[in-house]
């Protein structure tokens, strides 16, 4: 079967009811997994990595798709492994663009030398890298708009490269022979570990970071839809900013419109305002978790996601909350998606440590058991506007002791895809633990107080990893 008949799976999927004649862009299985397809090119066959000869890599490229007749999407490939050992544990994360050995660090290259699992990393870059450059994006949007059919977005091949990396360590049967498969990344990266683990049951973990989960990343997919009140709320905040600030904002912005339809284009192929609507949407219902719960949860899927509070690419943490609580969660208050120095935006989440020791806590639970992955604590708030006071309760119900525990508060913040919501202050306080799993405080908050959001954040220790969970944010209004 060519990868250019790539056509409809996934049939567990619940279709969103207003989705107008838009597809959800789904994945073949069947041709995901034909290594006769992967058009396997080596660039350096498997050796000793020249400063650790106790592990070996391979670099290969492949053919991840056809993804439209005459346009194949080819990418690098790093394999790493122990020298003398099967992998029966896999990591799939990913890379740049450039043909190189990848040599991995933090809490990867633990897993790696220390565990013996199984690194594999594909290239995956904003599809206006992508050969041939510059041009690649404006055909996949051309694609997208003359068959309504979400297979031609970023998400659909993102999930894809990560599947079709899997494809390729299976190959090498005398490296991989994977039972457990844990895919991860941040970003674009973080909806391909996503996609991929939806679609995909050869993959038994994900933990995204910085990735959406259940609102569009950054706004909606067809520029021109966002309310005209965001637009200019963030056109006043960017005239505030230093000149090198707005211009690396500017420059963060294109790198997003660039990937994405925009109205006038949709309108002048006759789409209809619900065709525009639903788009915006279901571009991205490949990653998005929270539509496949129940099947992830039949398959065994363990799942724990890395958010910022502050992150615009990952927006609807409170309906989040309201609607998934018992998704397992690490929600960083103030975090963000990063950006250029002169940005302020000086918390990105996925290069904090707390989030490097997090994948090697989840991956050791995962691949070996020595460690447990916490339930998601239930938090229980009360807010007393004329004293001005906040009492919050927190139970781990599965009977969970973390030893540090806290509880972050931020009043009146900013709405979802405006700059200033990046920028919200926060404030925390200790937990005081009152009994088995139950931890409290009541502090005193100032000011002229409309809404008040809150999370709490613990960390549990145990044979030596520390795991960092938090709550669900809640808006108190």
């Amino acid at each position: 079967m060519k990868l250019a008949t790539f056509a409809l799976i996934v049939a567990i999927i619940p279709l969103p009811a207003a989705r107008a004649d838009i597809t959800i862009g789904s994945y073949d299985m069947a041709s995901v997994r034909d290594a006769a397809t992967l058009e396997t090119r080596i660039l350096e066959d498997w050796k000793p990595l020249a400063k650790d000869p106790t592990l070996r890599s391979k670099l290969v490229e492949i053919t991840v798709c056809e993804w439209w007749p005459g346009q194949k999407v080819r990418l690098p490939v790093c394999m790493l492994a122990p020298m003398d050992k099967v992998c029966t544990n896999v990591l799939i994360e990913n890379t740049g663009l450039l043909p190189k050995i990848t040599i991995p660090s933090g809490a990867k290259l633990r897993l790696l030398k220390e565990h013996g699992v199984g690194i594999v990393c594909i290239g995956m870059v904003p599809i206006t890298d992508m050969e041939p450059v510059g041009q690649l994006h404006l055909q996949m949007e051309e694609h997208f708009i003359q068959t309504k059919d979400a297979r031609y977005t970023p998400a659909w091949i993102w999930g894809l490269s990560d599947m079709r990396a899997l494809t390729t360590a299976i190959a090498e049967k005398d490296v991989f022979q994977p039972s457990k498969v844990l895919t991860t990344g941040g970003s674009k990266r973080g909806v391909a570990t996503a996609a991929s683990c939806i679609a995909d049951d050869r993959i038994t973990a994900m933990m995204p970071v910085v990735a959406p989960i259940i609102d569009s990343p950054g706004g909606p997919y067809v520029e021109g839809t966002i309310d005209p009140a965001i637009t200019k709320m963030n056109e006043e905040f960017m005239a505030s900013m230093s000149e090198a600030g707005r211009a690396q904002m500017m420059v963060r912005q294109k790198a997003r419109s660039d990937e994405r339809l925009t109205l006038a284009a949709c309108q002048a192929a006759g789409w209809s305002a619900a065709e525009i609507k639903a788009a915006s949407s279901l571009a991205w219902e490949v990653c998005r978790t929270t539509n496949y719960l129940d099947a992830l949860k039949k398959r065994g899927v363990e799942i724990l996601y890395n958010q910022g509070s502050n992150d615009n690419v990952s927006p609807g943490m409170i309906e989040l909350g309201e609607r998934f609580p018992q998704l397992p969660v690490y929600i960083m208050p103030g975090g963000q998606h990063g950006g250029g120095r002169d940005t302020g935006l000086n918390k990105p989440v996925a290069s904090q440590p707390d989030v490097d020791e997090n994948l090697y806590a989840f991956a050791t639970h995962h691949f070996f058991g020595t460690r447990r992955l916490i339930a998601p604590p239930m938090l229980t708030t009360d807010w007393d506007k004329n004293a001005h006071s906040l009492s919050v309760s927190v139970v781990f119900p599965d009977g969970a002791e973390p030893q540090a525990n806290e509880v972050f508060w931020s009043i009146n913040r900013h709405p979802d895809y405006s700059i200033q919501m990046e920028f919200d202050p926060w404030t925390s306080a200790p937990l005081e633990k009152v009994g088995p799993s139950t931890f409290t405080d009541k502090v005193s908050i100032d000011g002229d107080v409309t809404t008040l959001d809150v999370i709490t954040v613990h960390r549990h220790t145990e044979n030596n990893t520390t795991l960092t969970v938090s709550s669900p944010e809640v808006r108190l209004r």
